[in-house]
């Protein structure tokens, strides 16, 4: 009675102690008091009636005085238990007190022997109960034994904190001192300041120790582990049945105390730690969470053979219940053999056949506190033996605890009081990042912050408990990638760097030097479960990389070749299923996306050169030690990446850049000074042309160049007649990349294309799938192959006429008399040719010097850019008409022919430095004839892709034919198809 009484105060002291250390209860009481005030200056504010107040704050000092102030325990010790009527005086019975005080120093007396001993079970919880009891006895009696009250004292050496519930600290000499301040004088100072300073020395002493008990600790619960597999896996023997019993309950036991010592110390120097507010140092963290695993370990250790242990318990329970029965039988002979006979006898006799009774079945909580009760009263005038009564106190104390050992256990390997000290899961996430070889162990700790969930089901103080366990959730996932998942990430992918890398020595890998961790114990790990999800590292570690490789080669296409072995790598290595990247043309050479050249067309046509027989842009100028190149498979291998719709944008794209070029192309020609010049060369041209064999005289075309330089140079030397050849070259370089698209296309068509065995006959799979009536998806699969394969026939068969497309669109423009002005544009092109080869000669110089700056080898886009103007003006007979390249060839060869004749007759005046002069002279005139003819080739080639064999009226005149054969045969179809209806009918 007096145990359960102790254990009823012991809940009062919790509550105190609860309320006592939650400073933000404390807090927000106060905030509210101060609210209270603000309403009873202005209650109309407020909406409250001003009556109401006094009865709510008289109410609110009622609940603060009984609850918030710590009173709950000393508000019950301090009722009045003497009857004012005359009844039952408590405080004056001394039988009662005496009694009472007995009671308390026998419980003491067994509580004392074992506590901190291996074999304690819940002595700490019956100390509390205790010193409850004694300050009771004090207030009601107002007597203290002070040797008593030594000894309770004395125990703070043995146990100088006991934690009530989760992160809540007890410390009995505090308890002691303020409930019985009387008591405390009596106690010299010096004991009481020694014993605040053990506390101090235990955590000193348990800091250095801890290391120690965790070794010691890992070998008990392993070995224990080992026995109880033995155990629980062998079979049982009938003749051996009882031995077998009791060894399984032994075993039990011993993992039960394993459990209660190990959560003892975790709880004890956790909350020490955090009470007197001292940092622990992170070896001692790391000892604390290794308890903390192999309290789990045990936990898990009976939950796996929960099934084995269930059906072992009810036989254990019946063996002890007969060996109990046994004991009784024998101290109940005894009794019926005396024949002295009293009431006394009587009572102790009665008392044991209750107990035997009880016995006889199902060994429940009532039964075994009945049989508690029957045996206080049996065991009364010496019925039983000194050497007969410890084995029946053994045996039921046995029984306790194998009765309630699922509950029990659960209860002391329960690790709610985590949630305090989650300050500890970063510090031990490092750790089993540093120590992989144990990487299993995460599955406890997870199971042991899981505890926290059940306490935290019951908040109220937020308006859906729901809101807690998400954040606590969030927070553990955030600190499991910052200090675990993150980590193995980059390392893993840092190792794969290095080991495909390791022909370029970047680092000193030697495992004997540098150490090694093997990470791959890691991948071996089950999925860990953490609220409604499991923690799968290796699926984790795997996206990481597989999105981190996909994205670095989308950006660098280059090194797909490198991220593909470090993804075989990381199958070999850490038996990681890499998922494959399925990016187009693994073999895609380095170059600039068209995308990329599409959104900077107006930078890509300034930087590159076009070269019209290899189709090839090569950059112009570039600070690295190569000059990047674009060629169709670049721009196949981007349309693949892309899809064929971008074709279509980047026709846009230009299009676009063309309508802004052309506005520059038109004021230039508009400008008063080269109109006027234009117009005074095709009068010249007109007058002289009989005379001059229609042909246009190359005098006159340098006298243009020279006279366009006086009109003004730009800061780089450039004259106006350089910035429109540029302006020229820039648009052709537009039609030259609207040219590799097309051949892009084609090439990106027929590589698709391929796989079809014969494009002039392609099996529709849509009629094949109906006619054998399968399921619906599959129509739709069959559908959409008759599709992909009909688009890439018609694209690898024709191709869009882009160029025609691009002609058509400003063609009837540059043809209006508004823009009357743009007909001189044929009458610029030789000065215009004359200083594109000047400029050529000079880039092509630079090559063999050693400053490299502008120098180049083709540049084409001049010649695509002038036919194309010819054609959207149709001039290209007007161009013809001049004869140019004929008047240039004749030029140049009259001088070789001249220069090659003073070289005979000088030869035989052997003046050296004349020859000399003469050579190079001979040597500059082939170079400009060749020049002058590798134009004339390039602008052959470039009108053959705008139909330069055709004016703008035959080809209108050849479109109107197709328009009226169309009709024609259209109406023929018809004429058949009405003929043809009574035949059908």
């Amino acid at each position: 009675m007096y145990e359960h009484l102790g254990e009823l105060l012991t809940v009062l002291l919790t509550l105190d102690e609860i309320i006592d250390n939650h400073i933000t209860l404390k807090d927000h009481w106060t905030m509210y008091k101060r609210l209270l005030k603000s309403v009873h200056h202005n209650p109309s504010k407020f909406g409250i009636q001003e009556e109401k107040l006094k009865p709510f704050e008289k109410f609110l000092l009622k609940l603060e005085g009984q609850l918030l102030d710590g009173m709950i325990f000393q508000a019950c010790i301090e009722q009045q238990f003497d009857s004012l009527n005359g009844g039952v005086s408590v405080s004056k019975n001394s039988t009662f007190a005496e009694e009472f005080a007995h009671s308390i120093r026998s419980i003491f007396a067994n509580v004392e022997a074992k506590l901190g001993e291996p074999s304690e079970i819940d002595q700490r919880d019956k100390y509390v109960g205790i010193c409850g009891l004694f300050v009771l006895h004090f207030h009601i009696f107002r007597t203290v034994d002070k040797k008593f009250y030594k000894s309770l004292l004395d125990i703070c050496k043995k146990v100088p904190a006991i934690t009530l519930t989760a992160n809540i600290v007890w410390f009995p000499d505090n308890f002691l001192i303020q409930k019985i301040p009387a008591a405390a004088k009596l106690v010299d100072r010096k004991s009481l300041q020694a014993i605040k300073m053990h506390r101090d020395t235990f955590l000193q002493q348990k800091a250095q120790s801890l290391t120690k008990d965790v070794q010691s600790y890992y070998v008990f619960v392993s070995s224990w582990m080992m026995k109880m597999e033995s155990i629980l896996s062998k079979e049982q023997r009938m003749d051996k049945f009882a031995e077998d019993l009791t060894n399984r309950c032994n075993i039990f036991i011993q993992g039960f105390l394993y459990a209660y010592s190990i959560s003892t110390i975790i709880k004890t120097t956790m909350n020490l730690y955090m009470s007197m507010q001292k940092p622990m140092t992170k070896t001692s963290v790391k000892a604390l969470c290794r308890l903390v695993e192999l309290l789990k370990a045990i936990e898990h250790m009976f939950y796996r053979r929960s099934m084995v242990v269930a059906d072992s318990v009810s036989h254990i329970t019946q063996h002890l219940q007969h060996q109990a029965l046994n004991s009784i039988s024998v101290a109940k002979k005894r009794v019926i053999s005396d024949k002295k006979y009293s009431e006394q006898r009587l009572d102790v006799l009665s008392a044991l056949v209750l107990a035997e009774n009880t016995l006889n079945g199902p060994s429940t909580k009532q039964r075994r506190l009945i049989i508690s009760l029957a045996l206080s009263v049996g065991t009364q005038m010496k019925t039983f033996k000194d050497e007969e009564l410890f084995p029946l106190q053994v045996v039921m104390k046995k029984l306790d605890l194998i009765s309630e050992l699922r509950e029990r256990v659960q209860t002391q390997c329960d690790c709610c009081f985590l949630y305090w000290h989650r300050a500890v899961f970063p510090i031990y996430l490092d750790d089993v990042y540093e120590n992989a070889v144990d990487a299993a162990r995460l599955h406890y700790m997870f199971s042991a912050l899981r505890d926290c969930v059940p306490a935290m089901m019951h908040a109220r103080h937020l308006e859906s408990y729901e809101i807690l366990l998400d954040c606590y959730d969030k927070e553990i996932m955030e600190i499991l990638n910052e200090h675990l998942l993150d980590k193995l990430c980059k390392e893993i992918e840092k190792d794969l760097r290095l080991s495909v890398h390791t022909h370029l020595k970047l680092d000193d890998r030697n495992p004997f030097k540098v150490g090694m961790k093997d990470l791959a114990l890691f991948f071996s790990l089950n999925p860990i479960r953490f609220f409604n999800r499991f923690i799968d590292i290796r699926a984790y570690v795997t996206h990481y990389l597989d999105k981190t490789f996909y994205n670095l080669t989308t950006v660098a296409l280059h090194d797909w070749a490198t991220y593909s072995e470090m993804r075989n790598l990381a199958t070999q290595r850490y038996g990681l299923v890499m998922t494959e990247a399925h990016l187009p043309s693994q073999t895609l050479e380095q170059g600039l996306d068209v995308l990329e050249i599409m959104r900077n067309i107006h930078i890509f046509v300034s930087r590159y050169l076009y070269n019209l027989n290899n189709q090839i842009f090569i950059e112009r100028t570039s600070n690295n030690k190569h000059l990047n190149t674009i060629n169709i498979r670049h721009i196949a291998n981007s349309i693949r990446t892309h899809g064929t719709g971008i074709m279509n944008t980047t026709v846009n794209f230009t299009y676009q850049f063309l309508k802004k070029k052309f506005y520059i192309f038109s004021q230039f020609m508009y400008d008063e000074h080269i109109k006027s010049r234009l117009i005074k060369d095709i009068r010249f041209f007109r007058e002289i042309k009989d005379q001059n064999d229609h042909k246009y005289p190359f005098e006159r075309a340098e006298k243009f160049n020279r006279g366009i330089r006086k009109l003004g140079i730009t800061p780089e030397g450039q004259s106006y007649l350089d910035q429109f050849r540029q302006l020229i070259s820039q648009i052709g370089n537009a039609m030259g990349y609207v040219r590799m698209i097309r051949s892009g296309g084609l090439h990106c068509s027929s590589n698709a294309i391929r796989f079809v065995p014969d494009l002039e006959d392609i099996v529709n799979f849509e009629e094949l799938v109906k006619e054998e009536g399968l399921a619906e998806e599959t129509l739709k699969a069959a559908r959409h192959l008759d599709s992909v394969l009909s688009d890439h026939t018609r694209n690898s068969a024709e191709g869009t006429e882009y160029f025609k497309m691009l002609v058509d669109v400003f063609a009837p423009e540059f043809r209006r008399p508004k823009n009357i002005h743009l007909r001189n544009f044929y009458i610029i092109v030789p000065p215009l040719t004359l200083n594109f080869v000047e400029h050529s000669i000079s880039c092509k110089e630079k090559l063999n010097k050693k400053n490299k700056i502008g120098a180049a080898f083709t540049d084409d886009g001049f010649a695509m850019g002038v036919a194309y103007i010819l054609k959207l003006l149709d001039q290209y007979q007007e161009f013809d008409s001049l004869h140019w390249f004929q008047s240039v060839r004749e030029k140049y060869l009259k001088e070789i022919r001249a220069v090659a004749k003073q070289q005979n007759v000088q030869s035989a005046s052997q003046d050296e430095k004349l020859l000399q002069t003469m050579n190079l002279t001979h040597k500059r005139l082939d170079v400009y004839l060749q020049e002058f003819e590798l134009l004339y080739f390039s602008l052959s080639s470039a009108r053959i892709f705008f139909r330069a064999d055709k004016t703008a009226a035959e080809e209108n005149q050849e479109k109107k034919e197709k328009e009226e054969e169309t009709k024609t045969s259209n109406g023929d179809l018809s004429d058949s198809t009405v003929s043809a209806e009574p035949v059908v009918k």
